[in-house]
């Protein structure tokens, strides 16, 4: 075997440990920037459910919680606004809710799990404003054809007491219903879906 040889053998050696080394130094160099990529403990607070008692909720009373830093809405609906929705709907841009976000559970006409109880984050799915909720049927600044919902002011898109979007107005879907299940009659937690029937 001659010098050359040998040193051919000598420099793979290093140059095999020396990657080796490199690639250790290198995982360990990255364990605290992966560690910095988690999500911290208010992050992971904002995105876990939510509890909701909707015991002390009076008929056409809606509360505002807050989940995953967006308004959430929870709307006690009366048997006189649930009769409104069908009627609305030649006037409704997706009625059967085709083309909105909404648990499997909550593709129905009340858009929820059941009838009296409509849960829907409160952001315009136009440019993302707050609508306000207008309760009152034809008031002069809505017109004749208004019988209770949602209006957002910023661009004037409305939406019915299921969150379903008027015709003609900026906002190309429904409100979102975000996924919610029902713990007990009156105790609902937002954030996670409905497993079974209720």
């Amino acid at each position: 075997m001659s010098a050359t040889d040998i040193d051919l053998e000598k420099r793979r050696f290093l140059t095999r440990t020396t990657l080796a080394l490199g690639a250790v130094g290198a995982g360990m160099a990255a364990v605290p920037f992966v560690g910095y990529l988690k999500p911290g403990a208010n992050a992971l607070e904002a995105a876990a459910p939510i509890d909701v008692d909707v015991s002390k909720l009076e008929d056409g009373q809606l509360i505002r919680v807050e989940w995953r830093g967006q308004p959430i809405w929870v709307l006690k609906r009366t048997e006189e606004m649930l009769e409104t929705l069908e009627k609305l709907e030649p006037l409704l841009r997706d009625p059967d809710s085709d083309k909105s976000v909404q648990p499997e559970s909550c593709k129905n006409r009340y858009r929820s799990i059941k009838p009296e109880i409509f849960v829907a984050v409160g952001i315009c799915t136009h440019l993302g404003c707050s609508p306000t909720y207008r309760p009152e049927v034809a008031p002069p600044d809505l017109g004749k054809n208004w019988l209770g919902g949602f209006f957002c002011p910023c661009h004037g898109s409305r939406f019915d007491l299921a969150g379903r979007v008027y015709k003609k107005v900026p906002a190309p879907t429904n409100l979102v219903v975000p996924p919610y299940r029902y713990v007990t009659d009156t105790h609902i937690v937002v954030g996670e879906e409905q497993q079974e029937a209720v």
